[in-house]
């Protein structure tokens, strides 16, 4: 019996070393088998989560955000976490793919109009911190005489920018051309945190250079900006002009050349919806949506602007007309209205309906008939309200389907983007073909469609949350990959390496450009600081500068400039990086 019950406690005790064994090699392979599927999505997700949440922490008020993904992968990969270096590559490029191909997406609508008006100017200055900061990148490294790397002074102006994107490009390049040197997100890394500091830094020294007052600066940007709007105005014009009595609506809109909407036209008690044939008649009070600076004309032709109560809706009898008459706004949601212009749909003949304003992106904007209409505009019409519920099931008006995303858009646009991408293109004076790489080609591709896709039926619209959060997947796999990659020598090129070396070069990368082209604009361009703000923090495509811009005033000037020369800088950046190793390197 005693020899019985000791077998079995050897047994047992066999059975839990083996179990122990087990566990042990399963904890092995979960944390330390760069070919395990679980151990790679184990990695990514602790890198991930654990770097957006340090990134939220503000240090004088300022925090990167997302970019302490790198700083996180780098601390593991120092510590010996791995991954599959070809599933790590193909997790890198396609993060930063889907990234760059969402912002192309974003700033394509914007991209072309962003050049008009004031605009042009805003990205002149633009431009010419991109190219300051190129030219202050190269001056260091020839001045160095070759000491560091081409590549290396190509990812420490990226940090110094706190451009990811860019970083990226020039990474997909230098695989192009084989390079096999140290990884650039190093000397990105070392530039990215003071690159933060510095462009805020400057905006601050800007404001104290020139002594700028903010509540004078506030005042007249106000007043600038109540002097140049030019949006829709309703107005009630009384016919009293002889010359346009016994003229039809279509005829007085030809005369006048200007667009405007009568939307109604009251005769007496009853009031009606004007169609292109209605006759005018003296004494007609008239219903009008038109742009703020042909209000005069308007007026002039038409007779004399009635009294705001001179349409007294309530005096009027039961069997009016206008007692039907509703007005509704109504979201365009259906596929087949992308890329039709207004006049084409015929809304006031077929439905009775009449446009008179359309809502874009919080801009409205005049119900011309060669408006072309996009999925996502909300038009608002009056009619009857049987007129309104044919409408609205033609246009859609459904947020169901605002809320799905199109993705055939996305991965059409992914497809053409690397084909575009992989075509080589041959300058003189380079041994081999160029080519726009992984990064380049789908973010021209994306800026087109975003632009241009309604002309071939395609559906772009995407809600903001959306196609922020593919942005977010994209960039968090991009540099959890790139960190988890470089942080293997990062501790050796910081303390024994040029890492002090790509700190103090960031910073002037930084600062000097921002400094020279900060007061040409105040000094020869008078442009009003907070606009200022918004043009440097949108020309580094620097959130966090974005954020202190907008905490110093109360408006949305910051924002207004940012988003001017945000896509036009954003394009330069991508493509300049890696238009410099190609050139330089091939």
């Amino acid at each position: 019996m005693r020899i019985l019950l000791s077998a079995q406690k050897i047994t047992k005790f066999v059975s839990l070393i083996k179990s122990t064994e087990l566990i042990m090699e399963w904890i092995n392979v979960l944390l330390h088998d760069p070919n395990s599927i679980a151990h790679i999505v184990l990695l990514y997700a602790f890198v991930i989560a654990a770097g957006v949440a340090l990134g939220k922490i503000k240090i004088f008020g300022v925090s990167l955000g997302v970019t302490f993904v790198l700083f996180t992968g780098i601390v593991m990969g120092h510590f010996g976490f791995k991954v599959n270096p070809e599933t790590l590559h193909f997790i890198q490029e396609f993060g930063l793919i889907l990234f760059v191909f969402c912002i192309g997406l974003q700033v394509g609508p914007a991209f072309f109009t962003s050049f008009k008006k004031g605009g042009m100017t805003l990205n002149l200055l633009a431009v010419g911190i991109v190219t300051l900061n190129i030219v202050v990148a190269l001056s260091i490294y020839y001045i160095m005489g070759g000491r560091i790397e081409l590549p290396m002074i190509i990812g420490t102006l990226y940090g110094a920018v706190t451009n990811t994107p860019g970083l990226g490009a020039a990474q997909e390049a230098l695989n192009q051309i084989g390079y096999e040197g140290p990884e650039i997100a190093l000397g990105y890394a070392c530039a990215y945190p003071l690159g933060v500091i510095g462009i805020i830094g400057c905006i601050i020294a800007i404001r104290y250079i020139f002594r700028v007052n903010i509540k004078k600066e506030e005042e007249e940007l106000l007043a600038e900006k109540e002097a140049g709007q030019d949006k829709p105005s309703r107005i009630i014009v009384e016919v009293t002009n002889e010359a346009i009595v016994g003229k039809s609506l279509k005829d007085v809109k030809h005369f006048l050349g200007y667009p405007f909407i009568c939307s109604r036209l009251r005769r007496g008690n009853s009031s009606i919806m004007p169609e292109g044939d209605t006759i005018f008649k003296k004494g007609d009070l008239l219903l009008v949506v038109c742009s703020a600076d042909n209000t005069d004309a308007v007026v002039a032709l038409v007779g004399k602007e009635a009294e705001a109560n001179a349409w007294d809706l309530e005096a009027e009898n039961d069997s009016s007309e206008e007692k039907e008459l509703v007005s509704r706004r109504i979201l365009i949601t259906k596929s087949d209205i992308n890329g039709k212009n207004l006049g084409e749909l015929q809304i006031r003949n077929i439905y009775g309906v009449n446009v008179t304003r359309v809502n874009r992106s919080g801009m409205d904007l005049l119900a011309d008939p060669n408006l072309t209409l996009q999925v996502g505009d909300s038009v608002t019409v009056v009619g009857t309200l049987k007129g309104i519920n044919q409408i609205e099931k033609h246009l859609g008006n459904s947020m169901k389907r605002l809320d799905h995303p199109n993705i055939i858009t996305i991965f059409i646009g992914i497809f053409f983007g690397i084909l575009f991408g992989s075509l080589p293109m041959k300058f003189p004076g380079m041994p081999t073909p160029v080519k726009l790489g992984l990064a380049g080609g789908p973010l021209v591709v994306a800026i087109l469609i975003g632009r241009f896709g309604h002309h071939f039926r395609l559906v772009t619209y995407t809600t903001q949350s959306a196609n922020l959060m593919l942005r977010e997947i994209g960039i968090v796999l991009f540099l959890a990959s790139v960190g988890i990659k470089a942080g293997e020598n990062f501790i050796s090129t910081v303390v024994d390496g040029d890492g002090l070396l790509y700190v103090g070069f960031g910073f002037l990368i930084t600062i000097i450009p921002i400094l020279i082209i900060g007061s040409i604009a105040r000094l020869y361009y008078k442009i009003n600081y907070f606009t200022l703000m918004g043009l440097i923090a949108g020309s580094n495509t620097d959130p966090p500068a974005l954020a202190y811009a907008n905490s110093v005033g109360s408006g949305d000037a910051p924002s207004v400039g940012y988003s001017t020369v945000y896509p036009l800088t954003m394009f330069l950046r991508i493509l300049t990086g890696q238009m410099i190793l190609m050139f330089m390197m091939a």
